[in-house]
């Protein structure tokens, strides 16, 4: 016992040792694993739990990426006359931006760093289609129901019996059993609440238990269930709200999801509102690119021809070398600007890129857009009972917060119907059978189980009521009160949004009011310019003034042409602002807003589905519930909106370009400006024009007057 005793404290004390990682001398510290058919000197043990790794995922091309990859080199500095030009109408861009793929491209947000919140076509079928909360999921909770279960199972269990007794006689040593069991249940809620099931059973018994008249048998029963909620959970528009076993609080009915989806449409709606937007932006302010750019081409121009002229008679000792420094000046800051004209930030290849990306394409292609729309310079007066009206009725913005509002009192109404005790009335019908076979042919007693449930002999029945709920019903009184609150939240903010809504109508018509007048004064402005500065330059051709005045004169008919062009483009970009303050941006542009197609498949069935349906006989007899909506709504359908008042042109008009002096044909060869820009093909000058009408009307010709939109 002793040496016993021995050896397991040795065994205990290595064991202790060899889980501490203490090793005596030579004995553990050198042990290796043995040699045998695998390489056991290398670790492949991986040092890192993470690594940064590539993705191996299937892209699907489409426009944006062709565009992408078939890039050109950027344009910068080139001569734009040089470069084939692409004249594009301003309906030919918004029908484009709209058929370019399934992103809603916007130029102050970037899909690169915020994915997640760029719309896409996709988001009001995504809302939709959304298995937590869209429209068929809710209805999702009224399906049938199937349940069913098959097992197995043997029982062999000891029992605790004298096995030398008389009690062993009637009760086995162990007890020993091969039992199945098979279960269905089909089960339906309907919309008032109520739930029908019907269940089947089977149950097979093999005990090694004496005194059975079969030594195994099949006992089963049919049983029918019908449970209908007379208090909370009661009726069709509680399920029709919250849907069917909803909690406290929570409401995923199918008029909510309907809300849901509704809501989503408006996002939908506003975001392709602001492509229009921004379409319309990037468009005009590449108008006023290439009009600027003339502009300060014309301003080098002249500038080039004053130096030379100065340079000639400093060369012959008639003229002053203060005078020549002041023209070679400021003919360096004409080229500044005409550099920065055409790729700066507001330059023309950098304004011409961002409309190539509204579109769609690639950012140089070796064409170069050219609008070929003239902007309107007519004066527009809005009738302010119209637009104030139309704003409050039409704006994207003011629906979706009507939408808000009707979801929060649908909600109310849930939480109403919600403070109640759970009162179910159950009533339950089965037909039992017990039999020696499953199905058999015989007579005899208990033969078959389906025979004996087929005979009826044996049949049950339950009804009552079940009745539970929280004591003080303060979960439920809180809901209310939360529901209220929400809803008294959503109406101060629908009266904000109105009050916001008629300051900006008003900031967006006085715009359009200031925008023509500020028209008028600088297309006038740009008119006193330019006698100014042809009164000047034969002034100092005679010598009684200095070239300051000359000098100055230049820089002023270049920024009184570029601001009247500046001016244009706002007073256009204030009409569409007030078109959308006013929510009729998208019938202003012709642009409607549909459901997309569905496959042939669909819309066969649902033809078959129909011809089982017929109109109810008497409709006034059907109760309907309250209306959720006030039916469709087309935000691209026009409306009469402003009044065209036709006022006649301001009396003086661009003359033609005046000749600049006359120079000799050779450039001066000492440090010199070089003409190294060539002109770009003038645009032809808008002159004011009386309008017919406030709206856009399609180009002649166009196949696509009205843009469809799908989602």
């Amino acid at each position: 016992m002793a040496r016993l005793k021995t050896r397991t404290q040795k065994l205990l004390a290595a064991a202790i040792m060899a889980a501490s990682g203490c090793a005596l001398p030579g004995c553990i510290a050198n042990w290796k694993l043995p040699p045998g058919p695998h390489d056991t000197t290398k670790s492949y043990y991986d040092s890192v739990a993470t690594r940064i790794e590539y993705p191996d995922v299937q892209t699907m091309a489409n426009e944006a990426s062709a565009a992408a990859n078939s890039t050109a080199a950027p344009l910068a500095l080139e001569d734009p006359s040089q470069m084939p030009s692409w004249d594009l109408t301003l309906e030919q861009a918004i029908q484009m931006a709209i058929g370019q793929g399934p992103v809603l491209r916007s130029l102050g947000a970037s899909v690169v760093t915020s994915p997640q919140t760029t719309p896409t076509i996709y988001d009001p079928a995504l809302a939709e289609a959304n298995p937590l909360g869209g429209v068929e999921a809710a209805l999702s909770e009224f399906d049938a129901q199937f349940a069913g279960e098959l097992f197995w199972q043997k029982n062999d269990q000891p029992q605790n019996v004298d096995p030398n007794g008389a009690v062993a006689f009637f009760r086995p040593l162990a007890f020993q059993q091969t039992y199945a069991n098979y279960a269905t249940e089909i089960s339906k809620t309907t919309a008032t609440g109520a739930s029908f099931a019907a269940r089947h059973n089977v149950a097979y018994d093999r005990p090694n238990s004496p005194g059975r008249f079969f030594s195994s048998d099949f006992a089963g029963f049919f049983e029918g269930e019908y449970r209908q909620p007379l208090m909370q959970g009661r009726g069709t528009e509680f399920n029709r709200i919250a849907g069917p076993n909803s909690q406290i609080g929570v409401y995923n009915g199918v008029l909510i999801a309907r809300v849901n989806n509704d809501i989503s449409l408006t996002d939908f709606e506003a975001s392709v509102i602001q492509l229009a937007n921004d379409v319309e932006e990037a468009y005009w302010n590449l108008y006023f690119a290439y009009r600027n750019l003339e502009a300060q081409l014309r301003g080098r121009e002249a500038a080039l021809q004053t130096f030379q002229y100065q340079e000639l008679r400093l060369n012959v000792g008639a003229g002053r070398s203060d005078e020549e420094a002041q023209a070679r000046s400021q003919y360096y800051q004409f080229q500044v600007q005409v550099e920065n004209g055409l790729a700066g930030e507001v330059g023309l290849y950098k304004l011409e890129q961002k409309l190539r990306y509204m579109l769609g394409l690639p950012a140089a292609d070796g064409r170069l857009i050219k609008p070929a729309t003239d902007p309107h310079d007519a004066r527009v007066v809005f009738d302010w009972n119209s637009v104030l009206n139309q704003g409050l009725e039409r704006r994207v913005e003011i629906r979706r917060q009507k939408w808000a509002i009707k979801k929060r009192e649908l909600e109310l109404t849930a939480a109403k119907l919600n403070k109640q005790p759970r009162l179910d009335f159950l009533g339950q019908y089965r037909w039992r059978g017990l039999g020696n076979h499953l199905i058999g042919d015989d007579d005899s007693y208990l033969d078959s189980m389906y025979g004996e449930i087929a005979g009826g002999d044996y049949q049950e029945w339950q009804a009552g009521v079940e009745l539970a709920f929280p004591v003080g019903l303060r979960k439920a009184s809180v809901a209310i009160s939360h529901a209220q609150l929400n809803l008294s939240r959503e109406r101060a903010l629908m009266n904000e949004t109105e009050l916001r809504v008629s300051h900006d109508l008003a900031d967006a018509s006085r715009e359009v009011q200031r925008q023509y007048q500020l028209l008028k004064t600088n297309y006038n402005r740009w008119i006193a310019d330019r006698r100014q500065l042809e009164v000047l330059r034969e002034r100092y051709r005679r010598g009684a003034d200095n070239i300051n005045f000359l000098l100055q004169a230049q820089r002023q008919v270049v920024s009184s042409e570029s601001d009247y062009y500046a001016t244009l483009v706002a007073y256009n970009l204030a009409m569409r602002d007030l078109h959308r303050q006013k929510g009729t941006l998208l019938a202003y542009n012709h642009v409607h807003l549909s459901e997309g197609g569905w496959h042939s498949p669909a819309y066969r069935e649902a033809c078959e589905q129909g011809r089982f349906f017929r109109p109810c006989l008497t409709p006034e007899a059907v109760e309907a519930p309250c209306p959720v909506s006030r039916g469709p709504f087309d935000p691209s359908a026009p409306g009469v909106s402003s009044m065209p008042v036709m006022e006649t042109a301001p009396m003086m008009a661009p003359e033609s370009p005046t000749p600049v002096i006359s120079t000799p044909d050779e450039m001066p060869s000492l440090g010199s400006p070089t003409n190294a820009q060539a002109a770009i093909a003038p645009i032809p000058a808008t002159m004011p024009q009386a309008m017919n009408a406030p709206t856009r009307l399609p180009m002649p010709g166009s196949s696509n007057a009205i843009q469809q939109v799908s989602y």
